[in-house]
């Protein structure tokens, strides 16, 4: 039986990087993992996605778009499986990546099942195949899967193939002339913009009266009047009510719509991954389906810890990465805490939707007394030569009482490399004052945060 400071269960995000974290200060880790490295981020999820986003951009640009910056050329053409193997190539490159470095950290990675044993003399029995091992320490990190919501049809339609959730997505070989997409969040929103860019005919059907859940209203009206001109159709407040033989029927201001699909993807949302075996019995709470966490992402059972998507807070893999660091930090005895106020979301579109802290509905509901502060992306030099003029807007939130932003959003290129400063902003509650003085490049799209301020 080996022995290990701390037995992290699961190798995504959050698992993968807590274990670097503690092996970096000389704890023994051992990292169990059911299928890849990486989760479902990189091997089903954020880098995939990306790398369809990417190629779907090259060809908007050369389709066409590319003219009026005085370049042409001629009859471009989808490869798709091609776009497929690309995908499937830096899946692996990454993989691979983390392979080695959990080597380099003399990180022992075993591949398998986990089954949590008791905990006797101060460690957790943990067994992986009929082979034991102890740990002073666990770290739960088994993320979560594609909610299959209750469908007439769809169990049936799943086994031919022609429902798909977000994992086949990615692997289908050719585009689907018809795709209906069930659920207008990010994931949806990212699928639907890319198989448009590739030529399907795309429709979006969304239960609530909104798409791009609970982001800024405005912004999410805009980007989906975007791509309602690109030719995505969207049904909002619909449900389906089956889904069978090529026919998607659902319901919408009481009346029953039928569509043709030649592909349908689920994509609902997410659901963690709790079907530890042992796990409640050691005293770790279930509530809601996820894994119940302090801000010091400590569980309800002394010396166990969950990072990541399985305790059903954000599921984002830059807060597993932070979740992960939170929970090695307490486990060494350096007391640290999470702080949900400013995590940043993003939406990989053309062009590009990013957000942080409270939008100004949530803000009002919450009775903070604000100032939104807002102005057109075509303030911006730098985006007007790139993309010329357009609809984006930079949009943000400001507690007049503290003179601090507590959110913003973003409708412009390079939204997702921007955001992450005014994260920095919310996080540290930077003076508006102090922020307005500080001297931004030119010309950048970054430099639209400080003429908003300015109004």
């Amino acid at each position: 039986m080996e022995n290990y400071d701390l037995i992290v269960i699961g190798g995504g995000p959050a698992g993968y990087n807590g274990a670097e974290r503690a092996a970096g200060t000389g704890l023994k880790v051992l990292l169990i993992e059911k299928e890849d490295l990486g989760g479902t981020c990189l091997n089903r999820g954020c880098i995939p996605t990306k790398t369809f986003l990417y190629s779907g951009k090259i060809y908007h640009y050369v389709k066409g778009d590319c003219e009026r910056y005085g370049v042409k050329y001629d009859n471009p053409e989808v490869k798709h499986k091609a776009i497929v193997a690309k995908k499937d190539q830096v899946v692996k490159t990454l993989v691979g990546g983390i392979g080695a470095a959990m080597k380099r950290k003399k990180i022992k990675v075993v591949y398998g099942t986990a089954k949590l044993g008791d905990k006797k003399d101060g460690v957790f029995r943990v067994t992986v195949d009929d082979e034991k091992y102890t740990g002073k320490s666990l770290l739960i990190a088994t993320g979560s899967a594609p909610v299959i919501p209750k469908i007439p049809g769809v169990d049936e339609e799943i086994v031919k193939g022609t429902v798909v959730t977000s994992t086949e997505v990615l692997m289908l070989e050719e585009v689907p002339e018809k795709l209906v997409i069930i659920g207008g969040g990010v994931i949806g929103f990212e699928m639907a913009a890319y198989f448009q860019m590739m030529g399907s005919q795309v429709t979006v059907m969304e239960m609530l009266d909104k798409v791009l859940g609970n982001n800024d209203r405005e912004i999410s009206a805009i980007i989906q009047k975007q791509m309602e001109q690109k030719g995505i159709r969207f049904f909002l407040n619909s449900k389906v009510c089956e889904i069978k033989n090529g026919v998607c029927k659902f319901v919408k201001d009481g009346e029953e719509i039928s569509i043709n699909y030649d592909k349908v993807l689920l994509s609902v949302g997410r659901k963690p991954v709790t079907d530890l075996e042992g796990l409640e019995q050691l005293g770790v709470k279930i509530q809601k389906g996820a894994i119940v966490t302090d801000d010091e992402c400590h569980t309800t059972a002394e010396g166990i810890y969950a990072a990541g998507d399985v305790n059903g807070k954000i599921t984002l893999a830059h807060v597993g990465y932070r979740e992960a660091e939170v929970a090695v930090n307490n486990i060494l005895g350096k007391k640290d805490r999470m702080d949900y106020s400013a995590i940043a979301g993003v939406v990989y579109t053309h062009p590009e939707a990013a957000f942080v802290g409270l939008n100004e509905e949530q803000a009002k509901e919450a009775g903070i007394d604000i100032e939104v502060k807002k102005v057109s992306i075509n303030f911006s030099g730098r985006h007007v030569v790139e993309n010329g003029m357009s609809d984006g807007i930079c949009k943000i939130v400001i507690d007049k009482k503290k003179e601090i932003i507590i959110g913003a959003s973003l409708l412009c290129s390079y939204a997702s490399e921007i955001i992450y400063s005014l994260a920095l902003m919310i996080q540290n509650k930077i003076p508006v004052e102090s922020i307005v003085r500080t001297v931004f490049p030119h010309p950048t799209v970054c430099e639209i945060i400080r003429e908003a301020l300015m109004d």
